[in-house]
């Protein structure tokens, strides 16, 4: 069973930039296609971006699309999110899923798999 686990969260200014990683150490994410997803205060948790098992394919919300890039490292068992520009309205706890789904779509309801969560405040 996997058991997800995200790092990397933390406070930072507008414009920041800020790395978050997932892994699970006792199990091969290298099957699994990854997503993040997040969920601010007072509103429901929506997706972020998703990345195939093989790293060939990459959806992004439109709301991150060129501020934000996921990839992984199958060999290091990580999946990145690499987020740039950060705004205020990025602020939300982050979460890394996994799916068993090939054909995948980059929806919650697809991903069975979930990590606890990790903080990210944008704020000046």
């Amino acid at each position: 069973q996997l058991q997800l686990v995200e790092s990397g969260g933390g406070l930072v200014q507008p414009g920041d930039s800020l790395t978050l990683s997932c892994t699970d150490p006792g199990f091969p994410l290298n099957a699994y296609p990854i997503g993040w997803f997040r969920q601010a205060p007072g509103k429901e948790r929506e997706e972020v971006s998703c990345i195939s098992s093989s790293g060939d394919r990459a959806d992004y919300a439109d709301s991150v699309k060129d501020r934000f890039t996921i990839s992984r490292d199958n060999a290091k068992n990580t999946v990145t999110l690499q987020m740039n520009s950060l705004k205020p309205e990025d602020t939300a706890v982050y979460y890394c899923a996994a799916t068993s789904y090939v054909q995948f779509m980059c929806v919650i309801r697809d991903f069975g798999s979930w990590g606890q969560g990790i903080q990210v405040t944008v704020s000046s």
